[in-house]
């Protein structure tokens, strides 16, 4: 039987066989929902392939609140209300504007450059929304316990990059040396990095 196991995980791509787990908290200590962690190994790797995502105008709310894709990848908006919405956005990394309509937009919007876009809507402005755009290979976001496992991320050194609703379009960057487990990140809030 453990030979059977053993010639099994032979089998597997390297990939699936790693995988690294991190619980992200801010500088309170607190579990963080809806942060975004990257990882680049420091010996390189190819970034992960355009996706196609979609991101809902519920209720006068974006669904999800953050979305991370690929550079390359495409997102589409379809309004589920109904009342019309103009999705748009105004950051470095994707400017674009999707006039007053019902249902779906005419074609999804593709995000060609890295960065943290803010997404609004020119006629309900409580309604806000964030695509991190990634050249990494390895990305993921944590969910209400501040939890995210990101697949294929082996032992290694890597250029890491965090981020939060709370940092605007700002990504904090840091090394990790990863050993496999579960890693603890804090967060650092714009207020904390003010401190003297």
């Amino acid at each position: 039987m453990h030979r059977l196991l053993y010639v099994l995980c032979l089998l597997l791509p390297a990939p699936m066989l790693a995988a690294q787990e991190f619980v992200v908290t801010g500088d309170d200590g607190a579990a963080l929902a809806d942060a975004v962690v990257l990882l680049t190994p420091l010996a390189g790797a190819r970034p992960a392939p355009p996706a196609e995502a979609v991101i809902q105008q519920v209720n006068r709310t974006f669904l999800p609140l953050v979305t991370v894709v690929p550079v390359g990848s495409r997102v589409a908006f379809p309004n589920l209300d109904r009342i019309r919405h103009h999705v748009y956005s105004f950051s470095p990394a994707k400017k674009f504007d999707i006039k007053l309509y019902a249902g779906d937009p005419p074609a999804p919007v593709l995000f060609d450059r890295p960065g943290v876009v803010v997404l609004g809507c020119n006629i309900h402005d409580g309604m806000l929304a964030f695509v991190v755009v990634t050249e990494a290979p390895f990305f993921g976001k944590t969910g209400a316990d501040g939890r995210v496992r990101l697949a294929g991320a082996g032992a290694g050194e890597y250029r890491a990059q965090l981020w939060h609703p709370r940092l605007g379009e700002r990504l904090e960057e840091r090394r990790l040396t990863l050993q496999g487990g579960t890693m603890p990140l804090r967060l650092l809030s714009a207020a904390a990095e003010r401190a003297p």
